[in-house]
């Protein structure tokens, strides 16, 4: 089964295309915002995903629409890729270090969205990208993908070795997430499924 989507999204404020692939690797991002390409480029990398991603947007307000519809696309990007998700683990995690700071990145792609997230940036922004942006993207993902994903810094000083090791380590709980495994039969629930 093919696990490749291609979606659009067009509205007033944003148009955004992301074509995701569970089963090959690759990146090509341009979101017009330059933090949020580096993030999405390492997310794609260390979860062993290919991911194309193509926005334009209402940058001269400021990025929460580009940022936010990004992660809307990609939730629904990743939960159409899924389909019923007969055979994958289900749950991943990550303890990523990078530098002086350490992630914790669970997932569960239970069917339940949910956002546990714990990261004190000091700089309000990070290039063109408002720090407080991070969290919404990622809340948008979890909501509309349908996954419980809790994120948190449990060390750290420089705000860019942050946002990079939480991208990082939600590509490398995700991976692990989708991956097929042979002893599982059907959805890994009791319930039979994971809708």
């Amino acid at each position: 089964m093919s696990r490749e989507v291609h979606l659009r999204r067009k509205t007033s404020e944003t148009e955004i295309e992301i074509r995701l692939n569970l089963d090959a690797q690759g990146q090509d991002v341009d979101t017009g915002i330059g933090f949020l390409d580096h993030m999405l480029t390492l997310f794609a990398r260390h979860g062993f995903f290919a991911l194309t991603a193509r926005a334009t947007g209402d940058l001269a307000v400021d990025s929460h629409h580009t940022t936010e519809d990004i992660g809307i696309l990609l939730g629904e990007a990743l939960k159409q890729a899924l389909g019923d998700k007969s055979g994958i683990r289900r749950y991943g995690q990550s303890l990523l270090p990078m530098d002086e700071t350490l992630v914790l990145c669970a997932v569960d792609l239970s069917g339940r969205a949910y956002l546990n997230y714990a990261a004190a940036y000091t700089a309000e922004r990070l290039g063109s990208l408002e720090t407080e942006m991070l969290e919404e993207f990622f809340r948008a993902v979890a909501g509309h993908a349908g996954l419980t994903l809790h994120l948190k810094v449990l060390d750290g000083q420089n705000n860019h070795h942050m946002a990079e090791a939480l991208f990082k380590a939600f590509g490398r709980a995700l991976g692990e997430a989708v991956s097929y495994d042979p002893r599982v039969e059907g959805a890994l629930s009791t319930k039979g499924t994971l809708a």
